[in-house]
């Protein structure tokens, strides 16, 4: 069985752990005020790249 000849100090440890944070995503706000992810479709109003490429029904009756 694997056991470690010597104790890891917290340095140590805590420099092993910089990289596991959890860091918080990206959001673009657009020019009308809606929130989408970099380098994906707005699906409020199916534009990308300033062109519509999804025709948005509207639900409202």
């Amino acid at each position: 069985m694997a056991v470690p000849k010597k104790r890891t100090s917290k340095a140590k440890r805590n420099m092993r752990r910089s990289h596991d944070a959890i860091s918080t995503p990206n959001i673009i706000i657009e020019a009308d005020g809606t929130v989408r992810r970099p380098h994906r479709v707005n699906l409020e109003t199916g534009v990308y790249k300033g062109k519509q490429v999804i025709e948005i029904q509207d639900d409202t009756e």
